[in-house]
């Protein structure tokens, strides 16, 4: 197929452009590099087209048609409180839909479980959502647009909501990058891993090989809607550490802080129900198969 994946060059884009492409699909990255990084491209082999698909995209236009789209780009700041610069995210996604329409592709994008907020957890989809920043709302704006434009594509729209996704590919996003890489960083270099007060918080920590098999499995899904990916688990930071530990071989104990934001969740776990139904989704990875494939790769903890 000829897929055009966006935000190609960051960290769930740029691992899933490296998997279509070995399956031998004609693959297209379009990026702005804002902040992505180039050396997630360095073994893609196909075409790059540097893009900022908030503004106007019809320079896109002589590579189309695309069979199908992956929408990864994003600003994934969570600490923008700039609404117009966050809400560019929803116009980007309106500017894909718009394409989609006029080519007939499948669209399949990146959701996340921040429309949750502190709602209870395991989080269902049916759930009433909760975003507590304009990050989480402009992701819910998005899924309500796929809503509006259902109806006028020839094919379903898969929103995927990703919980918190981890591995190789990360390190450009710095402070944004996950709790894992974070950890990681700190301890190799000797320092007692800094963590929220009192390090009980649970998350749903996803490895990125098990979020790009679930946008693999929605290219051949059926279904629209929105769906849950993550591990269908959650972790706490204390066990986050203890696992980090282990894989590193350090006995660093954890360094507690006052959490500085009112916004983070205090327990995300994905209830899967709807995506092993409907998109066949079976994460292979818990926390500490995913650690293991991640120092395996080289790069937890590691700088560019």
């Amino acid at each position: 197929m000829r897929i055009l994946v966006t935000g190609g060059a960051g960290f769930i884009g740029s691992n899933l452009a490296h998997q279509l492409a070995s399956l031998n699909h004609e693959v297209t990255v379009a990026d702005d590099f804002s902040s992505a990084h180039w050396s997630n491209l360095i073994s893609f082999k196909g075409d790059i087209f540097p893009l900022d698909i908030a503004d106007d995209i019809t320079a896109l236009t002589p590579l189309a048609p695309f069979e199908a789209i992956y929408h990864q780009a994003s600003i994934t700041d969570t600490t923008v409180i700039d609404q117009r610069k966050m809400m560019s995210n929803v116009e980007g996604f309106r500017n894909i839909l718009n394409l989609a329409q006029q080519w007939k592709s499948r669209v399949i994008w990146a959701g996340s479980a921040s429309v949750y907020g502190k709602g209870q957890a395991p989080n269902r989809e049916s759930a009433a959502p909760g975003p507590l920043n304009v990050y989480g709302y402009s992701k819910l704006a998005m899924e309500h647009l796929a809503d509006l434009y259902r109806a006028k594509l020839s094919r379903p729209i898969i929103g995927l909501r990703y919980f918190n996704v981890y591995g190789p590919g990360e390190d450009h996003k710095g402070r944004f990058a996950s709790m894992v890489h974070q950890l990681a960083k700190q301890m190799r270099a000797g320092n007692r891993p800094r963590v929220f007060k009192s390090g009980e918080q649970r998350r749903d920590f996803v490895y990125v090989g098990d979020v790009v098999q679930a946008n693999l499995n929605a290219l051949e899904s059926n279904q629209g809607g929105s769906f849950n990916v993550g591990s269908g688990n959650s972790w706490t930071f204390n066990q986050v550490v203890s696992e980090l530990n282990r894989a590193l071989k350090t006995h660093l104990e954890p360094d507690y802080f006052e959490n500085p934001y009112s916004f983070t969740q205090d327990w995300t776990e994905a209830d899967l129900t709807e995506s092993r139904r409907q998109l066949k989704y079976e994460p292979k990875y818990d926390l500490a198969r995913g650690i293991a494939a991640y120092l395996a790769s080289g790069k937890l903890g590691v700088a560019l």
